[in-house]
């Protein structure tokens, strides 16, 4: 069992933990095959990462604006300009089928 205090700091203590015997049904869920020595690390493991789930869980928030980004970047993006001439009428001159600038293909769905 975890014990963790909260970052906002409130005095109060979450209580997260994962048993063995749910790591061992999540494990024959996800037909995993586990040790016994691997069941406890896990079970241990996991409780710990849902202890700090809580703990963020529990920071106020309030006021800070969400963001797509840890970081202030910004993307950069090329110029758009045409970097290849229009050869259209040249490949649709060697088409089997064409009709009003569009290439005609045999329906393959009735």
């Amino acid at each position: 069992m975890i014990i963790c205090p909260t970052f906002a700091g409130a005095h109060r203590n979450l209580i997260m933990s994962i048993n063995v015997d749910e790591v061992k049904k999540i494990a024959h869920l996800a037909r995993l095959r586990l040790d016994e020595q691997e069941v406890t690390a896990y079970a241990d493991t996991l409780s710990r990462i849902l202890g700090l789930i809580e703990q963020m869980n529990a920071v106020d928030t309030t006021g800070v604006s969400p963001m797509a980004h840890p970081l202030d970047v910004h993307l950069r993006l090329r110029e758009d300009k045409v970097t290849e001439p229009d050869l259209r009428e040249k490949f649709q001159k060697i088409a089997p089928a064409t009709e009003a600038g569009l290439y005609m293909v045999p329906r393959v769905i009735e």
